[in-house]
């Protein structure tokens, strides 16, 4: 048995007994206490009382005890004990005996026993903190190590009920899931089994409103009761000195559960050795796995986690933001390791849009995390890896950038492109460039913060200079960006593209064939920028016309190229003298223009214009200049032959002959010959 407390009672005297008694292992206790004062002896004989009305009672005498212990002079003796400590401490301790063997369910909340749980831890407390104030006194040591001893049990089934209930998260998230579901399906049942008019008066829940809740508990699963509960068992463990292993088995039990929850979210952890072994493939699609779940990290998870340590920490804001710090930091760190490993894969042109996915995220994301990890001191850490990682990141986009001019540039395959198409580069770079421009602004952004990266970028900003002051002069400059580094950079690429392209054209043996090639390319460029928003507000409108005007001119000198000497068959020169027609010259001219117009036909039915519009362009203008001096010299000259075979031997198409097999031009097909008439 402990050590019995000394006893002081005050006058009027009370007393109290404690009787234990035992009927199949389980304890109850029975308490009575009189007061001298007849009319309060009245008073509770005439009123039903209750075990917890005496243990108010109780609790009400030992703040007295504390009141005045706490009014006591430092200088003078002590006090004695008064007894209501003697009995709360063994009231007290026969209730953490019967939790501690089983024999009473443990539940610190009720508060129908003869003592709240919660409310003796209190005191104890309270009474441990005042007692110490006398330390020295023999009979306080002994007071102050009895209530110590009950305080330690106390704490430990305290610390019990905690763990259980933080591990109750899960179980509790659905006991409230299937709770809801239970109320939904008894409305409708009620609803079901009423009248018309009483339905019509049934309320059904509000599914808008729901919805948000299951939103916002997402990653809890804990109810507001509760979260009341933990607040109420942290406050009587901090105040009983647990703080330390109060803090640790939160801390505990929340990262295990944030690991499950990004486990069932599918968030898989990668090292860097790992990484670098994966096919790219595989690490695209973990990477869009990692941007969704590290988004919900940030905006869902956190906050939620954040409300979490407030609410269950409340009163106690310095514990509450440690504990949330921690928690983030293991977490973030395994989402920044990814974000580096994927970085330190090799670099290529291909990864510019994953690269640019995860620098975004991090840009967007990051700082939401900051706002939310109030203090620690790992957080000036987190902002340089951070940092860091984008910096790297950013700096390996400035660099694909680099690499893909120079990978144009060293494009020197003497191969041309079969019937003038649109050749794989072109369409390769345009593609990429329409692609990277909806980054726009990230771009300018990463251009602008490695501006200084090294020679390349400084060759680049002035050859930039020098490029806008010709293009200013010249008057087809970028009237928006004019300056910005990425749009200097595209227009350095989109300068590289020419140049390339006009040496591939060159590989053609006939020049109408080269200057198709060069209207197929140029009109595909001009096409993809005028599609995209965003790339033609970086080059620029006059960039666009200049572009359009060299499109017109590559149009006119094809048909100079191809149609000048077909035109001068059919000149009316040279073919009368003396008001006479010269036969043999005028059979030379259809001769001559039966050939070349076939071998056109021939020749140029084989060859591509892909793009519909231009094509249709050139059927047009053609014609438009030979059909009709065609017709023109077929009705002045026609009549000159002999009806018949020479008719036919000489005039082979008849205009609408020509008409047709110049719709058959650029089609890529094999040459047909045009019916005769």
């Amino acid at each position: 048995m402990p050590p019995a407390l000394p006893k002081f009672c005050f006058s009027p005297a009370i007393f109290s007994f404690i009787t234990f008694s035992s009927n199949h292992n389980q304890q109850s206790f029975i308490i009575s206490m009189e007061d001298q004062d007849q009319d309060q002896n009245t008073n509770l004989d005439n009123e039903p009382t209750s075990v917890s009305s005496h243990g108010h009672k109780l609790y009400q005498q030992i703040d007295t005890f504390i009141s005045i212990l706490h009014d006591q002079p430092d200088s003078s003796s002590p006090p004695e004990i008064v007894e209501p400590v003697q009995n709360f401490a063994d009231l007290f301790d026969a209730m953490l005996a019967a939790f501690e063997s089983g024999s009473k369910r443990c539940t610190v909340f009720k508060t129908d026993e003869p003592l709240c749980f919660l409310e003796s831890v209190d005191r104890t407390a309270k009474l441990i903190k005042s007692l110490r104030r006398f330390d020295s006194d023999q009979i306080y040591a002994v007071a102050i190590n009895r209530l110590s001893g009950i305080q330690q049990r106390a704490m430990s089934i305290m610390e019990d009920e905690f763990k259980s209930i933080l591990d109750d998260y899960q179980t509790s998230y659905d006991r409230d899931q299937k709770a809801k579901t239970d109320e939904t399906k008894t409305v409708h049942l009620s609803s079901s089994s009423s009248n018309v008019e009483d339905s019509s008066e049934l309320e059904l829940p509000d599914q808008d409103q729901a919805e948000p809740q299951l939103e916002k508990d997402e990653f809890l699963g804990y109810s507001d009761a509760l979260i009341s509960d933990l607040n109420k068992l942290v406050n009587g463990l901090i105040q009983g000195g647990h703080e330390t292993e109060c803090s640790e088995l939160y801390f505990l039990v929340r990262r295990n559960a944030m690991e499950q929850n990004l486990k069932a979210i599918e968030f898989e952890k990668f090292s860097i050795d790992e990484m670098q072994k994966m096919q790219w493939d595989l690490i695209e699609k973990e990477i869009s796995s990692w941007i969704i779940i590290f988004k919900r990290f940030c905006n869902s998870l956190l906050p939620s986690e954040k409300r979490l340590a407030d609410d269950v920490f409340w009163g106690h804001t310095a514990i509450s933001n440690r504990l949330f710090s921690n928690l983030t930091r293991n977490i973030l760190l395994c989402f920044l390791n990814f974000a580096e490993a994927v970085m330190m894969t090799k670099r290529s042109a291909e990864k510019l849009f994953k690269f640019l996915d995860i620098y975004e995220t991090l840009r967007d994301n990051i700082p939401t995390v900051e706002k939310l990890i109030i203090s620690g001191e790992w957080l000036p850490q987190l902002k340089s890896s951070a940092v860091l990682i984008r910096y790297m990141l950013g700096e390996s986009i400035f660099m694909i950038f680099i690499e893909l001019e120079n990978s144009i540039k060293s494009d020197t395959s003497k191969t041309p492109v079969p019937s003038g198409a649109v050749h794989p580069l072109t369409r390769y770079t345009m593609n990429y460039l329409n692609y990277a421009c909806e980054y726009s602004d990230t771009l300018e952004q990463i251009f602008r913060d490695h501006q200084e990266i090294g020679a390349d970028f400084d060759d680049l900003k002035s050859q930039d200079h020098q490029h806008n002051y010709e293009s200013n002069e010249a008057g087809s400059g970028s009237e928006s960006g004019s300056g910005s580094p990425f749009q200097a950079q595209l227009t350095k690429i989109m300068d590289q593209l020419d140049t390339n392209l006009e040496a591939k054209s060159r590989l053609y043996k006939d020049p109408a064939l080269s200057l198709i090639f060069m209207m197929n390319n140029g009109r595909y460029i001009l096409q993809k920028t005028k599609g995209t928003g965003e790339m033609r507000t970086l080059l620029g409108d006059p960039w666009v016309r200049k572009r359009s005007s060299d499109l017109q001119n590559y149009h006119t000198c094809y048909k100079r190229e191809t149609w000048t000497n077909v035109l001068q068959c059919l000149s009316h020169e040279g073919l009368s003298a003396n008001g006479k027609v010269k036969k043999p010259v005028l059979k030379e001219r259809f001769k001559s223009f039966n050939a070349m117009f076939d071998e056109i036909h021939k020749t140029q039915t084989a060859w591509v214009v892909s793009d519909e519009q231009l094509q249709s362009e050139l059927r047009v203008s053609i014609s438009a200049i030979v059909i009709p001096a065609y017709r023109s010299f077929m009705g002045r000259f026609s009549q000159v032959f002999t009806p018949g075979r020479q008719t036919e031997k000489y005039i082979k198409y008849q205009p609408e002959d020509v008409e047709t097999c110049i719709e058959e031009l650029f089609d890529g097909n094999a040459a047909q010959q045009g019916k005769k008439r």
